[in-house]
């Protein structure tokens, strides 16, 4: 049976591990395959730190004086103690990764690189992978990756792709393997690549640099490639390798499925690429989850849903996982009972990410969100009397919208403000496998054959100016609304976000706010 090296590869936020690699290990470490994971993009935030910088501003240089103070600070509970001094510490450690990327002509921050070549354009990609000795991570997958790879030997190596910031350093890293080590076989995965792959549009341009490329849930088709078999693989927990991360303590992240319960939004990824509903059963959940917190003893779990379904949060609340989470939700009616609301506090629960997206509810029904603006008032009441932070996600510019339906989501914003913990503002973007893409005139502003999304000539004149213009002299500088965007983590932001809720827990059992 052949070995197996998964890789997250750089560039993207650095809070908590990556649980598709984790995930894939567990199963297969379970049945018998031997494999090894390696957060490269944990290890390649550390060699960008470490690169010299020759910055001589007054921030550059108290920022690069201060960096080792403050990455420790990041993993420490006093450092979120105190809003203004986390936001001081985490803005001077992205000034130094601003600072090493613009002397190498990259844009570098926490949360994303981009370089000359388009992450959407999958003749950038071959270029760059073909260009490998040029690329600012060459040096890094030459001295951190190429000893792994000749003291363990492996046949394959797995490359989990998540976010556009990692496609372009993902296809060096494919480049610098094909030279290094031709032997390889190279398969590559994750969400982005299910994205691509289920497009309408997928060709597959990476055949002659990639052996395979896998859509959706990766752990039979591993196993089956890897046992050179078809028997159905025994399903197992995730294993985590590294807990080294910018954050308080270990945040555990967890999928209990993949796809989305409700599946109905008109504009929803999941509808679009047409993926299934797959849950684990919460029985199964709460059996794997008991051991991890065991195993790891973290700060915080994350559930990775698109929606936590009710009937998992009704065995969270039955069996407390014993540790602080949070995750998305939809506004449903068993969190509009505040007495539910807090036995889910009691459970663990810390926040709930609400994908609103209007306060217009003719936008909603259009949309096909299936939730009654009234309700979701109740649930925000029923959420702030519990003690549960909301984490509210808003949607503008979809077809359906107009300059009075994005009033109309201010005014709601600013009733009620007082129950809305954060905000995610978004401008739309026409998914080009949905319905609509085929009634719309599109006008695309990635050009990519790759390009999941589409700009288009909004069909009420609700161009992407307007909005800009709208959010940005109106929306965000209400008096009300300003206090719910200046608590926002920058960077961060929602991964961050439960981390500052005033009875979240450490490790050792005592809330991180008593830390001073």
């Amino acid at each position: 049976m052949d070995s197996l090296l998964l890789i997250y590869p750089p560039h993207a936020k650095n809070c908590e591990p990556p649980a598709g690699i984790a995930r894939l290990a567990g199963f297969l470490r379970n049945n018998g395959v031997a494999c090894t994971t390696l957060d490269a993009n944990r290890l390649g935030f550390d060699y960008l730190l470490g690169l010299e910088c020759t910055k001589s501003d007054r921030w550059s240089k108290r920022a690069r004086k201060n960096l080792k103070a403050n990455l420790t600070g990041l993993t420490q509970p006093h450092c979120y103690a105190n809003f203004d001094r986390y936001k001081r510490v985490v803005a001077d450690v992205n000034r130094v990764l601003a600072g090493v990327g613009e002397e190498r002509g990259v844009e570098l921050s926490l949360v994303n690189y981009q370089d000359q070549s388009s992450p959407v354009q999958s003749d950038d990609l071959l270029k760059a992978a073909a260009a490998f000795a040029d690329n600012i991570f060459q040096p890094f997958y030459a001295e951190v990756i190429s000893p792994i790879i000749a003291e363990q030997d492996p046949e394959y190596v797995g490359i989990s792709l998540t976010y556009l910031s990692q496609a372009v350093p993902a296809f060096v890293l494919i480049g610098f393997l094909r030279a290094r080590f031709p032997q390889l076989k190279i398969i590559l995965g994750g969400g982005l690549v299910t994205s691509w792959m289920r497009s309408a549009r997928w060709s597959n341009p990476f055949a002659g640099l990639v052996d395979a490329c896998i859509a959706g849930q990766g752990e039979q088709p591993l196993l089956d490639m890897l046992r050179k078999t078809t028997d159905r693989g025994v399903v197992a927990a995730p294993e985590y390798d590294c807990t080294d991360y910018l954050s308080p303590g270990f945040i555990l992240p967890y999928g209990a499925s993949s796809g989305c319960y409700w599946n109905k939004c008109l504009f929803c990824p999941e509808t679009a690429e047409d993926n299934p509903y797959l849950p684990l059963a919460p029985e199964r959940v709460m059996a794997e989850l008991q051991p991890l917190v065991a195993r790891y003893k973290p700060v915080l779990v994350h559930f990775l849903d698109n929606a936590v379904s009710p009937g998992l949060m009704q065995a969270l609340v039955n069996q407390p996982p014993g540790v602080d989470w949070y995750g998305f939700a939809r506004a449903c009616p068993q969190l509009a009972d505040e007495t539910f609301c807090r036995k889910l506090r009691r459970s663990g629960c810390v926040m709930l990410k609400l994908g609103l997206e209007s306060g217009d509810q003719h936008v909603l029904d259009s949309m096909h969100k299936g939730i009654q603006l009234d309700l979701v008032a109740r649930v925000l009441r029923s959420l702030k009397s519990a003690g549960i932070m909301t984490y509210v996600y808003l949607l503008f510019g979809t077809p359906s919208e107009d300059e009075a339906s994005a009033r109309r989501t201010m005014e709601f914003t600013i009733r009620h403000q007082a129950e809305i913990g954060f905000l995610n503002l978004a401008i739309f973007n026409l998914p080009l496998a949905g319905p609509e893409a085929a009634t719309l005139a599109l006008n695309e502003f990635y050009g990519g054959d790759l390009s999941l999304y589409t700009d288009f000539e909004h069909p009420k004149g609700w161009s992407r100016r307007k909005i800009r213009s709208f959010l940005n002299k109106e929306f965000k500088r209400d008096p009300a609304i300003v206090p719910i965007i200046q608590r926002d983590p920058p960077f961060f932001t929602s991964n961050h976000a439960p981390l500052f809720h005033p009875l979240l827990k450490g490790s050792d059992g005592l809330p991180l706010s008593l830390v001073k």
